[in-house]
């Protein structure tokens, strides 16, 4: 080889290494101490979502005051459960997608565990889809203090205080209670009775979802000022809740169900989010900034590794729903859904949702995100409303899980016909 080829050779080999090095290092989480303002968060851009660059860069009207800052703490992992580990291993290779007769898909043959435990092509995203759906979470979590404040374009603040009870009926993994109810077609149940304000006291709201994906799901209303017991449509999924800003499919980033969506596997991306937080701090107003967005005081960021997945309602059930895409940014270790960009029909930026999931203890299995506590935000940037949404208020309790709700506050929220069934919404007021 002559000299000029060996140099040349050389050159492009350093310029090919360095590239690579550049790009493994492009990717290395931030620094624990590392704190990010408006001033340099270009610097870190890489680890935000669409819609927290937009925050931070002011294009809309919800933005970031100058002086808000986030830290960056120590990454931390919480290990799922060993049962759901188990049962992953035993039924995942009994799972496999139908297509339906109207283009969407379902997934058949799902026990317990997650259903496409290494999700790959073909239909990836779909199958990150499944397992968000399929998520790990305990049989049973419960809370009476939950609060969501919604905020319009003036500053004005509402609040409303809720009771919150969610029971998985079927598909269950957690120490000591079988699979399923087999006597029950539910998968699981959402309960949620107002408390404040006191116009709207005792109204109830009961959603049950089918084991089959492919079937709508049913919900309840109790109108107390009717004595009454409503059906609600299960069409009406893009109605607001609580006269705020997240719509019925918006709760815990994606609530929307797996037959009537598809989804496209984007990348691979890290993302920041809050995980590790006392109820005290997160639960408490004045730890946010302005416009609902999480001080210091509630607790450090971390990265995250994301699926990032385009999730879109299917053409036959496309025709009035609420939004033309959804980008989810889907955590790998828990499945659960950390953050949500949501695009109009025109394919118009319309909400930036944040949905941070806090590690909660639950009996025998450590700490999991997946118990419901959360702090979920969500800015319209077309109406300039925001509604955030607390697992946890001014008692800094937040949701208990499991054979901790048999008795919380001297009830017990394990009554399965009280909260998971049209017929315990008769006693609301009794």
């Amino acid at each position: 080889m002559s000299v000029r080829l060996f140099i040349a050779v050389l050159f492009l080999t350093t310029i090919a290494t360095a590239s690579v090095c550049d790009a493994v290092e492009s990717q290395d989480p931030i620094p624990p101490g590392t704190v990010i303002t408006p001033q340099n968060w270009q610097n870190y851009k890489q680890y935000m979502t669409e819609g927290m660059q937009a925050l931070f860069a002011g294009r809309y009207f919800w933005k970031l005051p100058p002086d808000a800052r986030m830290e960056v703490g120590e990454p931390k992992r919480h290990p799922l459960p060993q049962i759901f580990l188990d049962h992953t291993k035993k039924y995942s290779q009994l799972v496999q997608i139908r297509e339906l007769p109207d283009g969407g898909h379902t997934v058949t043959g799902y026990v317990a565990g997650q259903p496409f435990p290494d999700p790959a092509e073909p239909m990836k995203g779909y199958k990150i889809l499944a397992d968000l759906w399929y998520r790990y979470s305990p049989y049973l979590a419960c809370g009476d203090d939950a609060h969501q404040y919604v905020q319009d374009g003036s500053g004005s603040i509402s609040r409303s205080h809720n009771i919150e009870v969610d029971r998985r009926l079927s598909y269950v993994s957690d120490p000591g209670q079988p699979i399923d109810d087999q006597r029950s077609a539910i998968y699981r149940s959402e309960y949620s009775m107002t408390l404040e304000p006191e116009q709207q006291k005792y109204t109830t709201v009961l959603t049950l979802y089918p084991r089959d994906p492919s079937k709508l799901e049913d919900e309840y209303v109790f109108l107390p000022q009717l004595r009454r017991v409503l059906r609600q449509s299960a069409n009406a999924r893009c109605s607001p809740v609580g006269g705020g800003d997240f719509a019925v499919d918006d709760f815990e980033g994606f609530n929307g169900g797996i037959a009537r969506f598809q989804a496209d596997y984007l990348r691979d991306q890290q993302i920041l989010t809050v995980v590790d937080s006392d109820p005290g701090a997160y639960g408490n107003l004045s730890n946010y900034y302005s416009m609902f967005f999480p001080k210091p005081e509630v607790g450090k960021w971390q990265v995250r590794d994301t699926y990032v997945i385009d999730v879109r309602r299917i053409p036959s059930q496309q025709k009035g729903y609420c939004y033309g895409k959804q980008i989810l940014y889907v955590d790998k270790n828990s499945d659960e859904v950390l953050w949500k960009d949501g695009f109009d029909l025109d394919m118009k930026f319309v909400k930036i949702g944040m949905s941070s999931k806090i590690a909660t203890p639950v009996p025998q299995e450590g700490l999991q995100l997946g118990t419901g506590n959360e702090i979920e935000v969500m800015w319209d940037v077309q109406k300039n409303h925001a509604s955030l949404y607390l697992t946890a208020g001014p008692t800094g309790v937040g949701l208990v899980a499991n054979d901790q709700c048999r008795n919380l506050n001297g009830v017990d929220y394990n009554d399965l016909k009280r909260y998971s069934t049209p017929a315990g919404l008769t006693e609301v007021m009794r």
